[in-house]
């Protein structure tokens, strides 16, 4: 079973990026440890959402686009639509994430040229390399990110009493939109549906597989959600206790390097920096080699030349091509900040989409008996809509002022 451990850990890795540990340690700076309980149903959430499209996958033997295209084909052109601006956006947002800490540590360089210089990097990486090699890096790179920040958490000495307390789904004044935010953005948006690819991109056929893919997606997101808890009991710790408030954004977490240094020395900032690069360098790993599946899957069911991501494909490397040199064009505006807010605004007009149709497909005759959804299913993806829906209307309203 832990040899054939994996795909969950890709998902799970590029669902988390710096946005995510920028809201968590906002969540633990701002709140202490009351909101402790939505990082962890958060984690649940997504867990449903790419357990559901890996399902579909595994069981029918199709692809979850195949299966949008037959609710109607108003369902690819939107998946088309949504996946070229959104790769357009995603592109400057990823490789700008990935420069801060670079930035801070080796300051030689500009911000706009680490950024270009990730970018390029993740390019020729995913361009030349199949699944194999990208999911040994992508452990490696969850490795680091994992052990220096529960590593910093365990530093920072908490409190179990208090850690105890945030699981009492508290909801502090003014916290509504946020906790909701914090459930919402947590462990991935788009890339959570591009598990599926990745269950097949190992060789997973078959509902003999579905016990292995649902280990395979709990200890990832497990993993997850230790991650996201060390960092609000880090934002709890040293930064809730002391006053201090974190800018909003991915530079937030250049803030966090200062605190750590003055309280620490500066090792121990090196090497959260080091973790804050492992965790943005797998999102965008992640979303260079995932969606360039996705997309592939997308353009040949177009052109009805059959389903599944194809690596290597020219539909596959057009596509890391788009996301990789035309949003260099945004790197230029010198507005990171805003490029978090537009992303936010346009990703969550796709979770409400995944967690009603994965309702209607997993609930649909297409699937067999065995896999369709059960009742904690169907809760939990009812819950997801319901709550994504919330959250589109507040991230649109949010980019709209």
């Amino acid at each position: 079973m832990w040899r054939h451990l994996g795909p969950g850990i890709v998902v799970a890795a590029t669902g988390v990026g710096a946005g995510d540990l920028v809201a968590t340690l906002i969540a633990g700076s701002r709140f202490g440890y009351a909101l402790l309980w939505a990082a962890v149903v958060g984690c649940i959430v997504k867990i449903a959402l790419s357990e559901g499209s890996a399902r579909y996958h595994l069981a029918t033997g199709s692809t979850i686009l195949a299966g949008w295209r037959s609710l109607g084909r108003w369902t690819s052109w939107y998946f088309g639509i949504y996946v070229v601006i959104w790769g357009f956006i995603y592109g400057a947002t990823a490789m700008s994430a990935t420069a801060l800490p670079l930035t801070a540590l080796f300051p030689g360089l500009s911000l706009r040229s680490w950024a270009m210089v990730a970018g390029v990097f993740g390019f020729v990486f995913v361009w030349f390399n199949r699944y194999e090699t990208f999911e040994a890096v992508m452990k490696v790179l969850v490795g680091t990110m994992f052990v220096i920040m529960t590593g910093l958490a365990i530093l920072v000495a908490p409190s179990l009493p208090d850690i105890v307390r945030g699981m009492t789904f508290q909801l502090p004044e003014d916290s509504l939109f946020y906790t909701l935010g914090l459930i919402g953005g947590v462990g991935g948006t788009i890339t959570t549906a591009a598990y599926g690819y990745w269950t097949q991109a190992k060789g997973w056929r078959g509902t003999p597989w579905l016990p292995m893919m649902r280990v395979d997606n709990s200890i990832a997101y497990i993993v997850t959600g230790l991650f996201v808890i060390a960092m609000l009991i880090v934002g709890a710790e040293l930064l809730y206790s002391a006053g201090i408030a974190l800018e909003d954004g991915d530079r937030g977490l250049l803030g966090l390097s200062d605190v750590l240094a003055a309280r620490f020395g500066p090792t121990i900032a090196i090497l959260f920096l080091v973790g804050f690069a492992a965790t943005s360098l797998s999102s965008l790993l992640g979303v260079w080699q995932g969606m360039s599946l996705f997309f592939s899957d997308w353009w040949y069911q177009l052109k009805g030349r059959g389903e599944g991501g194809h690596e290597g494909s020219n539909a596959y490397r057009f596509y890391l091509t788009w996301l990789t040199f035309p949003p260099m064009v945004l790197l230029f505006a010198d507005r990171p900040l805003l490029l978090v807010i537009v992303y936010g605004a346009f990703g969550a007009l796709f979770m409400p989409f995944l967690a009603i149709t994965l309702l209607m497909l997993n609930n649909s005759e297409r699937m067999p008996a065995e896999a369709r959804n059960g009742v904690v299913a169907n809760v939990t993806l009812a819950g997801s809509a319901l709550l994504f829906l919330i959250l589109a209307v507040q991230q649109v309203a949010k980019f709209l002022g």
